[in-house]
């Protein structure tokens, strides 16, 4: 499991050096045809593990509702966005990783309602929503570098 956490947490940094280096404007611009920005695809990391995890597990989540509403699955990114969202998303990112951690080490996910991503891979317990966390990271890590050469 150890390598599963540093893996979230590599993956997690290399998009806290992105959103480090490029503006306000560059993070929020949403391309032609494309559905959502760089920032968008970071935000929703955040909320997507916390759903995976936490929520399916039945726990609380350790992000803002409002999160979810904005940059969880199904939600239409816009240009617009606060500085108050890119600074929770960029203060949060690693925590939360750091928290699931701790929690997952203190053995706080005892029950897993099983989910059916829309990839198609169940996901039948902790184990499975970290791997699949991971694997959903790198292809928005994919997603954001893609952004990255056309803003």
């Amino acid at each position: 499991m150890d390598k599963l956490f540093e893996t979230a947490i590599f993956t997690r940094k290399a998009l806290l050096k992105i959103m480090e280096t490029r503006s306000h404007e560059e993070l929020v611009k949403i391309p032609h045809n494309f559905k959502n920005s760089i920032f968008w695809n970071i935000a929703h990391l955040l909320v997507t593990q916390q759903l995976l995890c936490y929520r399916l597990s039945g726990l609380d989540l350790s992000i803002d509702e409002e999160m979810v509403s904005k940059y969880g699955k199904g939600a239409i990114a816009t240009s617009v966005v606060s500085i108050k969202d890119i600074d929770y998303v960029r203060v949060n990112l690693l925590i939360v990783v750091e928290q699931l951690k701790e929690d997952y080490e203190k053995g706080k996910f005892k029950n897993y309602q099983s989910y059916m991503t829309s990839t198609n891979i169940e996901l039948c317990d902790i184990e499975d929503a970290l791997t699949f966390s991971n694997f959903h990271d790198g292809i928005h890590l994919g997603v954001v570098l893609s952004l990255m050469k056309i803003v």
